[in-house]
């Protein structure tokens, strides 16, 4: 059992072939998936997808590169959808300083309103670091999420993944733990503790070896357990049932 705690089945890569990829999902041992809302639209179809379906489970928010177009409607929508049943999770919400599709300043007050409005509902947060480390630190340290998060697709150093965990977050990997040039990501997932990590996909992208540029989908998720086992030298078993205690615990199901 597995659950691959960050997925976007939402995506149009999935419109010719949907019913298949959950097909494969259901026989692959894949028990549950969590599909990531990054804005309005996005958040609305998770939770439709998380009604629609037993095992997909929700998270909504907005992300850095949607950051500018926020209203106060915005937020009234958002936190409708938070107190929908199978919301787990705010995000994926953070900075991403790669693409800079929004402001950097603006970045910053949406991912900083966003963790004071999960802590008002009651959800840990999901968060999405890319380049800017710095700023995501002196962020989760100045405004703490209440209920608990999780760094997806981590992709910082083993220093500061020490300094996340001493704050209470889980660390998530994907597909880039498989890559040949990964030596940091690998070096993290080796020596944080097992009962820290979760697993993902981040479906349709980060496709991992051998399967890399292909398009990703959650049983591709099995691939992440198997090289994270490979690493910690434990099995394949142990590495999938103490994921999914860890995502049950982050997510309080």
């Amino acid at each position: 059992m597995i659950w691959d705690t960050h997925a976007h089945l939402d995506d149009p890569d999935y419109t010719e072939d949907f019913q298949e990829v959950i097909t494969r999902i259901k026989s692959s041992g894949i028990s549950r998936v969590t599909n990531v809302g990054y804005d309005i639209s996005s958040s609305e179809r998770s939770v439709k997808l998380a009604a629609d379906y037993d095992f997909i489970y929700a998270a909504i928010g907005v992300h850095p590169h949607n950051a500018e177009g926020v209203t106060a409607q915005t937020w009234d929508k958002l936190i409708q959808l938070a107190k929908q049943p199978k919301v787990l999770a705010w995000g994926e919400i953070g900075l991403d300083y790669y693409r800079d599709l929004s402001p950097r300043s603006i970045q910053k007050e949406v991912f900083i309103h966003q963790i004071n409005l999960a802590n008002e509902v009651g959800l840990p947060i999901v968060i999405h670091n890319r380049d800017a480390h710095q700023d995501v630190l002196e962020i989760v340290k100045d405004h703490p999420p209440k209920f608990g998060g999780v760094f997806h697709c981590y992709s910082g150093s083993r220093e500061m993944a020490s300094i996340l965990l001493n704050q209470g977050f889980y660390l998530s990997f994907a597909g880039p733990v498989t890559y040949k040039n990964a030596r940091h990501t690998v070096e993290v997932a080796e020596h944080i503790p097992l009962d820290r990590i979760l697993v993902e996909t981040d479906s349709p992208y980060l496709t991992p070896e051998p399967r890399r540029g292909k398009r990703n989908e959650p049983t591709y998720v099995r691939e992440v357990v198997k090289k994270i086992a490979e690493i910690r030298s434990v099995s394949f078993d142990e590495v999938a049932s103490q994921t999914m205690r860890n995502a049950e615990t982050v997510f309080k199901l």
